[in-house]
């Protein structure tokens, strides 16, 4: 548990400290997002421990439970799948929507003007890569930024994730909320470049690695040998496949299968897992297939244990030899754990990770997987792995290092911690840079 100092906190002896809001796409059962949460919360407990924290996010309850801090929801209108169903609530629904626009200008307006920092914690904040509608995060996005550029509120968007975006609405608020913020990184030069491309002046924007690159890993797991970790998504395309996006989800689906079943039949023990909630399902599919074509498969097989949280997931990914995944911070995660990684992507973001941590040539598309290639780039990986361990290791300690920096940097632009100048100068660099300083 990593201890904060929860909003509304007063001490008598001493002053109160700085108002610190967090908002974004936290605390709904992605774990990825939830892992740069963790590493913005493990810094400010560090770093800034007067420091007065409360959230903005998609899942308030799981944020107030986990962490002791208030937290109230990013989106009015958004529900947790509870209540009644039927016409009624389609009707209710359809009411609520449009009112939440309105709505939701006023509590975000109200929420960020009692703080003076508000952070966006990593996370894909600034793309449409998975299907997305922009009055849900790019409108959210720019409530938030516009808010703190009215009311004089520090709003930092800090290694989130970006790419180019073809819907007018979605793309002009996605650029409107990113040109009020008062700071903005990226997690890799692809998604800066993106915002450029998009007609934002990026020319004083840094690059720095993912947030989730300074999470501690976890120790004394013991690997099982010939273990491969399968990460798999509900998979339904981004905004651009909303016309096919069933045939996408059933061909990714069953391209997923065959491979699983091909390593089972060659020997390997299988661990399924998943860093989202919602593709629990596909995991059940995934097995039941599985279990279907091969009966005699014994428990200790092909392992789905669930995942009540990132500790747990760490240490799954950290038992296993290699990993094939699909979510974004599935494959990251085993990446930092110097896991041989084979990625199959559903954007751009991926190869770009990948490229940064050697493995450039271990990627598809899961729009268009290639079974055949993908046990070929398997086989590969495995043959590799000792030599990709030790290159992955290198990157990983350096970028863990770059997160340290961009934290100091946000020290000094944040909280006034250093001067101006020294905030500047720290600010020039990029992860690029740095990256093959630390590795030269």
């Amino acid at each position: 548990m990593i201890l904060l100092r929860p909003a509304g906190a007063r001490t008598r002896a001493k002053a109160v400290g700085p108002r610190v809001g967090l908002a974004g796409l936290l605390g709904s059962g992605n774990l990825g997002n939830d892992g740069s949460l963790e590493a913005m919360f493990a810094y400010l407990a560090a770093e800034h421990p007067e420091a007065i924290v409360d959230c903005m996010c998609s899942g308030p309850d799981e944020i107030r439970a986990r962490y002791g801090v208030p937290a109230t929801r990013l989106r009015w209108a958004a529900t947790d799948g509870q209540g009644p169903s039927g016409v009624i609530a389609l009707a209710a629904k359809g009411l609520k929507a449009p009112l939440g626009i309105i709505v939701d200008a006023f509590r975000t307006a109200s929420w960020v003007r009692r703080h003076d920092v508000v952070i966006v914690p990593g996370t894909g904040v600034l793309e449409a890569t998975i299907a997305v509608r922009p009055w849900h995060t790019p409108y959210s996005m720019f409530l938030v930024c516009a808010s703190g550029r009215l009311f004089g509120t520090k709003v930092a968007l800090v290694s989130v994730g970006a790419a180019e975006v073809r819907q007018r609405l979605t793309r002009r608020l996605i650029t409107a909320a990113a040109r009020r913020a008062y700071y903005r990184s990226y997690r890799d030069a692809f998604s800066r470049d993106a915002m450029r491309r998009m007609g934002l002046d990026t020319s004083a924007d840094a690059v720095y690695p993912d947030l989730a690159f300074a999470l501690r890993p976890p120790h004394g797991v013991p690997v099982a040998a010939g273990t491969v970790g399968v990460g798999v998504m509900d998979y339904y395309g981004g905004n651009d496949d909303r016309q096919q996006a069933d045939q996408l989800r059933a061909s990714y689906v069953e391209k997923m299968k065959s491979f699983v079943l091909w390593l089972v039949d060659h020997g390997r023990v299988v661990r399924m897992f998943t860093t989202d909630v919602h593709d629990e399902r596909i995991m059940r599919e995934v097995i039941a297939a599985l279990r279907a074509h091969r009966p005699e498969l014994g428990p200790s097989q092909v392992i789905a244990e669930p995942v009540p949280g990132l500790d747990e997931l760490m240490r799954q990914i950290a038992s296993v030899d290699t990993v094939v995944a699909s979510r974004y911070h599935g494959v990251l995660y085993a990446l930092k754990l110097a896991k041989p990684t084979l990625a199959v992507g559903y954007a751009a973001k991926f190869g770009a990770l990948m490229a940064e941590m050697g493995l450039a040539e271990f990627c598809q598309s899961a729009d268009s997987v290639d079974v055949g290639r993908l046990i070929e780039q398997f086989t590969d990986l495995e043959s590799r792995s000792a030599q990709l361990r030790q290159a992955m290791t290198k990157r990983a300690a350096a970028n863990a290092r770059l997160v340290d920096h961009q934290f100091a940097t946000l020290s000094a632009s944040l909280f006034r911690t250093a001067a101006p100048a020294a905030t500047a100068t720290a600010h020039q660099h990029t992860h690029t840079d740095v990256l093959q300083k630390e590795l030269s």
